[in-house]
């Protein structure tokens, strides 16, 4: 009969756990979701203070700073833009196609 004790209180004390682990999720869940509201916008990379601002160009989303007005890529943005566009110097310079004469 100890055996079945022992069982219970090991399922009792997972339990426990799992319960306390859940409730520490959802409070870094509403954290998150507090930061995410308060800073929708990112900083610019240069660090002069400017705000990223997210704009469609060719539709790509891309990222424009409002200060210094850079254009800034997330991974795959300048291959989709390349793709898009195969006859400009960027495709030329970036992409595999060869040169129209």
């Amino acid at each position: 009969m100890s055996d079945a004790w022992k069982e219970r209180e090991k399922g009792l004390e997972n339990e426990y756990f799992h319960r306390k682990e859940q409730e520490l999720i959802g409070k870094m869940k509403e954290k998150l979701a507090a930061e995410n509201k308060d800073s929708s916008q990112m900083d610019c990379p240069r660090g002069d203070g400017g705000k990223l601002v997210e704009t469609d160009f060719e539709d790509v989303k891309i990222d424009v700073c409002q200060k210094c007005t850079g254009v800034w890529l997330d991974a795959g943005e300048l291959a989709r833009l390349v793709h898009k566009q195969e006859d400009t110097w960027v495709s030329r310079l970036f992409g595999n196609y060869p040169d129209k004469k």
